[in-house]
């Protein structure tokens, strides 16, 4: 593994207000032992980085990389969206939730040249996702802020009510006016209207199953197919 690994670990944990004995204790390891990783000193086993790269949210290859993609931001993308359909009283189901926020992220990055949130997306049977967005969903889940409920074969999430009350702090007053122009389109559309529109750009067709898709390969696309 690289030197840039170690950096990108401390940066993370810092920035998480995470404490070196609570990394030590979520790795399963001893607090020396954690201190040694961050100065470099100690190599990580595979297993070790995925427990790393589970508490951030992030795959290896993110964290060999010293990407720096924001989980947080990320949820409040995905709140966003189920803010904008509750305006008609609408739930969205998982796999369109998902396909929204991968528009968001790769449509900011083909008028900006950098995306909203940095998530890393691969390309999935059902469409491109980052590995983190079940888990970001658990979470927001758990933390009471959406709730789930299964209709046939679908899942539909919707924002609870007090949740709203909670403002989105992370997005730009233009990247919330994006996402609800993305929203627009889409509101009306069947699922798998959205997850065939993603799976004929560029980004999805030119990489390999499971592969992470680079940002990048959506600037190749015509504009009308951006989102």
């Amino acid at each position: 593994m690289s030197k840039e690994i170690f950096k990108t670990i401390k940066k993370l944990r810092l920035t998480r207000g995470i404490s070196q004995a609570e990394m030590a204790q979520k790795m399963g390891i001893a607090r020396t032992s954690y201190i040694a990783v961050e100065q470099g000193n100690r190599e990580l086993t595979l297993a070790e980085a995925a427990k790393i790269g589970d508490v951030f949210g992030l795959s290896l290859e993110e964290l060999e990389g010293g990407s720096m993609p924001n989980y947080a931001k990320y949820k409040e993308i995905i709140l966003a969206y189920l803010r904008d359909a509750d305006r008609v009283g609408g739930a969205v189901p998982k796999t369109k939730l998902a396909k929204l926020v991968y528009l968001a992220d790769f449509g900011w990055f083909y008028d900006h040249l950098f995306p909203m949130s940095g998530m890393s997306y691969r390309k999935f049977q059902f469409g491109p996702v980052p590995d983190a967005y079940f888990r970001a969903i658990e979470e927001l889940s758990e933390d009471g802020r959406i709730s789930i409920e299964q209709s046939g074969d679908a899942f539909l999430i919707s924002e609870n009510r007090g949740s709203q009350k909670r403002p989105l702090g992370m997005l730009s007053r233009d990247e919330s006016a994006f996402i609800k122009k993305v929203s627009d389109r889409w509101k009306h559309k069947r699922t798998k209207e959205i997850v065939d529109f993603t799976h004929n750009q560029l980004p999805y067709k030119l990489c390999a199953d499971d592969e992470v898709i680079p940002y990048e390969l959506i600037t190749q696309e015509d504009p009308e197919n951006v989102y």
